[in-house]
């Protein structure tokens, strides 16, 4: 069977120092791309953690220290990495909750910059403990009817992977399946963004689950004291909360999508700081003129028509002579009756 595929499908396994995302360190790393027209590309590397591998994980993966002491960091093959993934949509078994968190850890922690935006993300594991509930060899036994054969190494578990996917495209397309609401739907088809969908029921913020979307796309807390809180309402009532998982044991791409959200928060507030612009008042409609009241003319001043003779002497104006008609009148004057 061929997957419908409009671009390339990156099926990759990582095996590790151990299982903490945020702590442990890639010691090998395959991908299988398949690519839309059926051929594939396959690369496997070797990977120096530098640090021990712990004796219980080399049981598992088959890796020892002595194996990989010569092997270039994955700061060396971090670009390499990078762009052979670089237009693949990422598939692998249990790679939402592992390999992809994992894998951006690295490319985080070397500054390698490798986006998840616009990538489907297909896991097998979903699909088969959606729909069977068992392990990848319990899964390959039963949809392949085979054994893995070097089971734990990365190719050999990669291989096993996308065969499984294949085999499960082909007993489950069109079969009806039933959600915890009753909900009825068909979500197996030969169609990657519906395996997306399918494969990430749970809807995590980060991979790494510490934070979940709720039915209306609300970032919520998926674990301590604040579980099934809205993150933003535990950053209104304890703000101390986001430093303490800044400073915190947790893998960067999980801070990283931590700060986003703390970043929109903090400009949500201050925006219903600013104070509101003032609404202009209606324009009042212009008082009616008055009639200007009639102008009071002032009378024209006239000046008095004072006799000569009583008109004072100007200062300047020589004074006369004494005759004897001006005697007379004085004697005329003062005469007595």
């Amino acid at each position: 069977m061929k997957l419908n595929l409009k671009r390339p499908l990156a099926f990759f396994d990582l095996e590790a120092t151990g299982t903490n995302v945020g702590i442990d360190r890639i010691v090998e790393i395959s991908v299988i791309k398949l690519h839309p027209d059926g051929s594939e590309e396959v690369k496997t590397w070797r990977i120096n953690p530098e640090m021990p591998i712990p004796l219980a994980s080399s049981l598992i993966h088959g890796i020892y220290d002595e194996d990989i002491k010569d092997e270039p960091t994955f700061k060396a093959a971090a670009k390499d990495v990078a762009d052979f993934l670089h237009t693949s949509d990422l598939a692998g078994f249990n790679s939402n909750k592992f390999d992809i968190p994992m894998l951006m850890e690295e490319f985080l922690r070397v500054g390698v910059d490798f986006s998840l935006d616009e990538r489907h993300f297909v896991d097998v594991q979903n699909i088969f403990h959606q729909m069977e509930q068992r392990t990848l060899k319990a899964a390959y036994k039963f949809y392949c009817e085979k054994d893995i054969i070097n089971a734990h190494s990365a190719e050999a578990d990669t291989r096993a992977t996308m065969e499984v996917l294949l085999a499960q495209v082909a007993r489950y397309e069109n079969k009806e399946w039933e959600d915890k609401t009753g909900k009825k739907i068909v979500p197996i088809t030969n169609d990657i963004e519906a395996l997306h969908q399918f494969t990430n029921l749970n809807k995590p913020v980060d991979f790494a689950g510490r934070m979940v979307y709720d039915e209306d796309g609300h970032e919520l807390f998926n674990f301590g004291k604040h579980k099934g809180k809205k993150v933003e309402d535990v950053f209104s009532a304890e703000p101390s909360y986001f430093s303490w998982m800044m400073q915190g044991d947790f893998p960067l791409y999980t801070k990283r999508k931590l700060e986003e959200i703390h970043n929109r928060f903090n400009a949500k507030r201050i925006a219903e700081r600013q104070p509101k612009p003032v609404q202009p008042k209606p324009a009042q409609p212009a008082p009616t003129e008055a009639a200007a009241p009639a102008e009071i003319k002032k009378p024209a001043y006239v000046k008095p028509n004072i006799p000569q003779q009583n008109r004072p002497v100007k200062k300047d104006e020589p004074a006369k002579p004494v005759n004897e008609d001006m005697l007379k009148m004085l004697a005329d004057k003062f005469k007595k009756g």
